[in-house]
This record gives structure tokens, sequence and C-alpha cells, in this order.
């Protein structure tokens, strides 16, 4: 796959381009947007190009135009890991997935690595490790023998759980990411890894987290299966999930992509996956996960365990 490239690489599209976004900022969306289809046509094979007209067609309004550039893009790259088909799905123009592409999430994070932490933390004020944190305590004091860090990021939640972890393994989708995390030193292993398709074969774990990673996961059936395989039989599993907007539990399937092209999920469907696998809810606390646009996004806090034998073994005679 060649890399994704941000500028055009033809300098006179890339000036109409800088020009196109001085427009679009000062709120001249229209102008904008016409300004960069004049530079798309100096360089047509520009897939990040293509998919920056859509957003500002969507802005004026010109949801066909939009659906054209955004096609186009993901016709570009295939990939697609500007997200053009979660962009096409929020204006209705595509079925709804039960995943974001994995390009996408890749490429979402290997971008925002180097300013992760200063913008998830200090501006977005983002506390979500420390509250799992205290609940992980409170459930289960002691040591762990070993704990999973599932999309660990930079390790903002590793750094909570290396006091509590004889072994602390961390994966993610992101190769910047992890290179973020390796600087921190708290982890005695880190790992590439795509948690749609996670797969592990090492020994049960007796905890494993994944703080503020469902969002982008989509469906939660197949991580769930894994995660049950993984647990030892008194293990602690810790997540978080986004609460869907009133009204927007996501109908029948329970989860729904937002405009902000992360998924929500309702309560009813974590705790229907959450049996379907074998896992009983310790704890299932509401909680504000970050603030965004300076409104609470708000989400759950998670704490579960393998249901004993008894218990599952008399559910499956029912």
């Amino acid at each position: 796959m060649q890399p994704l490239k941000i500028l055009s690489g033809d300098l006179t599209a890339d000036r109409r381009a800088d020009y196109a976004e001085m427009l679009f900022g000062s709120g001249e969306h229209a102008a904008a947007a016409e300004l960069l289809l004049g530079a798309l046509e100096l360089a047509p094979q520009w897939a990040a190009g293509w998919f920056r007209l859509g957003e500002m067609q969507e802005a004026t309004g010109l949801l066909d135009l939009a659906t054209q550039a955004w096609a186009t893009a993901l016709k570009l790259d295939p990939a697609d890991r500007l997200g053009a088909a979660l962009k096409l799905q929020l204006i209705g123009k595509a079925p709804a997935a039960a995943a974001p592409p994995s390009a996408f999430v890749e490429t979402l994070f290997d971008h925002y690595a180097e300013t992760f932490e200063d913008s998830l933390v200090d501006k977005l004020g983002y506390r979500l490790p420390e509250f799992l944190d205290r609940a992980i305590r409170a459930a289960r004091p002691g040591r762990f023998s070993l704990a999973l860090d599932l999309g660990c990021g930079t390790g903002l939640m590793g750094e909570k759980l290396r006091p509590v972890a004889e072994r602390l393994e961390g994966y993610d989708i992101s190769t910047a990411m992890l290179k973020k995390a390796r600087a921190k030193g708290v982890y005695d292993l880190l790992a590439k890894a795509d948690l749609q398709h996670f797969a592990y074969a090492g020994p049960k774990a007796d905890l494993v987290v994944a703080a503020d990673v469902f969002i982008y996961v989509g469906a939660l059936d197949r991580v769930m299966k894994t995660v049950a395989g993984i647990l030892a039989t008194n293990g602690l599993f810790a997540f978080s999930v986004e609460k869907p907007a009133k009204g927007g539990a996501g109908g029948d399937a329970g989860f729904a992509l937002q405009p902000s092209r992360r998924y929500a999920h309702s309560q009813a469907y974590v705790e229907r996956v959450l049996a379907a696998n074998g896992l009983s809810v310790l704890s299932m606390q509401p909680t504000v996960i970050r603030w965004d646009r300076r409104q609470p996004v708000d989400g759950l806090a998670v704490l579960t365990s393998p249901r004993p034998r008894a218990d599952v073994s008399s559910c499956s005679k029912t």
C-alpha cells in the first residue's frame, strides 16, 4: 500500500488547497469547496484532497456532491485510511457497518500520537484510567500475575496498572502509539494488534483492560468472545463504552456510529454481549469519559468476571 499523501505533490494545487482552507476557516464554505475542486483538477489522484472536498461540500449542505467526493476518495484509497466510508454512512449514503476500517483507526492514531496525551488529558479532561484503576483496586486488592492492556495507546492506562501487575503486556494497532508507550518503560511486552481480529496464544490473564477503546471497534461480539477465552477463572475484565445520545441507542443493533466517527453502545447491548460470552457484571458505573466541545461525553465504566462454572452449566439447561 502506497503512503497516504497529505499534500497533492503539485505545488499549484497545494497552494490552492491552502487558500481554500483559509476561506473555509473564515466561514466561506462554498468558495472554499470551489477552490479546492479547482486544485483537484490539477491533482485528480489526491485521495486526501477529495476527502477534504467532501467535508467542505457537506458544510455547505451539498450532500450529493459530498457523496461523490467521498466515493472518489474511497476509490483512490480502498483501504480507507481517511474514513470516507464512515462519512458516507453518517449521511445515509452507505449501509451501516459493524466496524470502522482498520486502516482508518491505524492512520488516525499514527497521526495523533505526538499530541495525544496533551490533547486528551490536558484539553479534554480525560481521567478514565484513574476511574478504572480505582474500580479494579476496589474489586480485587493486591497484585495480578498477568495484565493485558488492549488498545494501550501511549500507555496512560499502563502507568496505572504497572504497580499492581507482575507482568504487563500492551497491544495497539498504531505503531506510533506503541513507540510512545515503549518510551515510558512500563510494559514487559508491547505488540501491534488489531482488536477487531485479536488473537492471543499466551497464558490466561487475571486482568484485561480496554480503556476508551471500543469506540473504535463497533460490534463487540468478536472481541468479547476473545477476552472471555483469555481470562483466568477468577480474572477481571475492565473496559469502557460511550453511551448513545438520548434517543440514539443504535436501534436493534444496540450500537451506532456517531458524527464523531466513534461508536456508542447502549447498556442493554453491553449486558447482552457480556452474558452471551459467560461474563458477569461486577459493576457498571456511569462516568464522564472526556469533554468534547465543552460538553461531557457520557459513558459506562464496566468491570466483569467469568461466571462461575456452575452458573454457566445451569444457564445452558434452561
